[in-house]
């Protein structure tokens, strides 16, 4: 069972929800018994104070994106804090969409009361965590307490706030037991950010079983699966609702999705009526529902084709009614925590990331003290006296992989004007590789670095006087930023140049060898990070 005394102790002051593991596991425990204490005492028409935000607190409700009931929901929440000054931004005239620089205009906005909180709603995924970085370096150069930042849903990456209100209902359902829960996600698995954010927003149970139903044309992200497995879930698939129900181990607990026509290609629309048929529940289902199931869903649904049909409303799986108002107060409490009215030993969830030269760069031995020697009769690499020798470039792919991989590195090391040489030959086990030769150039340690993200398992060889002198073997590195030919292929990432808004690619090496854009957490393989 949840934990009925968690200690107040620290401030949650200055810290944002740009995703749900900002909040650990711990913090989240703690933001739903004060939710489920806060329901107690208004129920019991007690005093509420205790919640209720004391300071010069600005909130700042500002929905880039249209939205009703996620926006109305925050402007009640921030309405409960009386004290608080509640600034609402219209999406349809905001100078957010006059290509005014975001970072800018809340640099502005973050002065103007002793202490931010700024409700963040954008079509751009990765938008929080960016204005979390630079809105934060711009207060703390200007003597000004750093803002918090609140991600009320960023394209099709994440929606927080909403898995806070969904976990919250699970726990309700599950009379405050956090030690099990086998939960069916139905719908629009691969554009809906709420079921994004239950890749680690289930993690408050202890042990979980998810099964996603939904079509292969919009079923759950594969890196968002092996997120669940990675966090020890058990994941079944299935395809549509009627395959689902001829197995016997049904959830009790069904979380619909609708389908996000407005973010879906040409190829899947033309099948709409099929998708739209696997993920909707019909009345012949019903015999074939364990007793005291319970429907949940986002909201809205859709008018004319909701995945939960209307018929449903008044029977006993419905759960979605409660689950939207247990958004109120959920959003309350969250506004509460950031706003210093709460208070509970923070802890930082998000892990370290290692990022230690060694870890990536190696210095190798130096077994022959020559580098493109000619012997046994084997034609090797033009010999040079001083300079650096770059091998084993792209050891095993085929010829046009190898020249590709050459001439990307010409361009961002940008060597085209170093007097060089390059080529391909055979190694002694018979794979191909490239090596690319530089007399007279000595590449940086900052060039290094680079080149172990443009082309890892690659050897550096430092060649002085006709001898190679250093030798590095580098493979992928565990972060790879601070490059301006960096690019997010995610078009609707924060970071991607269309958007103008000169945010550098950042990206984090995850267990699979992908390389995850730190602002979208959309995964890339080395080839496709850089913007030549």
């Amino acid at each position: 069972m949840i934990l009925e005394n968690l200690a107040e102790k620290d401030s949650f002051l200055s810290r944002s929800l740009t995703v749900i593991s900002d909040l650990s596991v711990d913090e989240q425990l703690f933001l739903y018994h004060q939710t489920r204490r806060l329901k107690q005492k208004w129920k019991n028409k007690e005093d509420l104070s205790e919640f209720m935000i004391k300071k010069n607190v600005g909130i700042y409700i500002v929905f880039i994106e249209p939205s009703t009931r996620t926006k109305e929901s925050f402007i009640n929440a921030s309405k409960f804090h009386r004290n608080a000054r509640v600034t609402i931004f219209d999406s349809t005239h905001s100078s957010f969409n006059k290509k005014e620089s975001y970072v800018d205009t809340f640099n502005m906005l973050t002065g103007y009361n002793d202490y931010s909180i700024f409700v963040v709603r954008s079509k751009l995924e990765g938008t929080c965590k960016l204005l979390k970085e630079s809105v934060s370096q711009f207060a703390h150069r200007n003597g000004l307490p750093a803002p918090s930042f609140i991600n009320a849903g960023d394209g099709k990456h994440e929606h927080p706030t909403q898995e806070l209100l969904d976990e919250y209902t699970f726990l309700e359902q599950n009379n405050f037991d956090n030690s099990f829960i086998h939960i069916a996600l139905i719908g629009d698995l691969l554009h809906g950010r709420t079921v994004h954010s239950k890749v680690n927003g289930l993690k408050i149970f202890k042990n979980v079983k998810v099964d996603l139903i939904a079509p292969p044309e919009i079923a759950m992200p594969t890196h968002y699966v092996e997120k669940m497995k990675k966090n020890g879930f058990e994941v079944r698939i299935f395809s549509s609702i009627s395959e689902y129900l001829k197995q016997n181990d049904v959830s009790k607990i069904w979380y619909f999705t609708r389908l996000q026509l407005e973010r879906m290609g040409e190829d899947i629309l033309e099948k709409e009526f099929i998708l739209r048929k696997a993920v909707t529940f019909q009345k012949d289902f019903l015999p074939l529902l364990p007793p005291e199931t319970k429907f949940y869903h986002p909201l809205p649904r859709h008018k004319i084709h909701p995945t939960i049909p209307h018929f449903l409303d008044s029977l006993s799986l419905n759960g979605w009614e409660k689950q939207a108002i247990n958004g109120y107060w959920t959003r309350i409490i969250l506004l509460s925590m950031f706003g210093g009215a709460l208070k509970y030993k923070s802890t930082n969830s998000r892990e370290n990331i290692p990022g230690k030269e060694e870890d990536f760069i190696i210095k190798a031995p130096i077994l022959n003290g020559t580098k493109g020697v000619q012997k046994d009769g084997k034609r090797g690499i033009k010999p040079i006296e001083n300079g650096t020798v770059i091998d084993h470039i792209a050891k095993g792919k085929n010829v046009e992989e190898i020249y590709s991989t050459i001439v990307k590195i010409r361009k961002i090391l940008k060597l085209y004007y170093v007097d060089s040489t390059d080529g391909i030959f055979r190694s002694e086990n018979g794979d191909l590789k490239g090596y690319i030769s530089l007399p007279d150039k000595y590449l940086t340690k900052k060039e290094i670095k680079k080149l172990s993200a443009i082309s890892p398992n690659t050897t550096v060889n430092i060649i002085k006087d006709s001898r190679v002198v250093e030798k590095y073997r580098i493979t992928l590195p565990p972060r790879i930023y601070g490059f301006a030919e960096l690019k997010c292929k995610n078009e609707n990432c924060i970071t991607n140049p269309v958007h103008g808004e000169n945010v550098q690619g950042s990206f984090v090496k995850d267990e699979n060898g992908f390389l995850v854009c730190e602002y979208c957490e959309t995964p890339h393989t080395f080839e496709e990070i850089w913007n030549i």
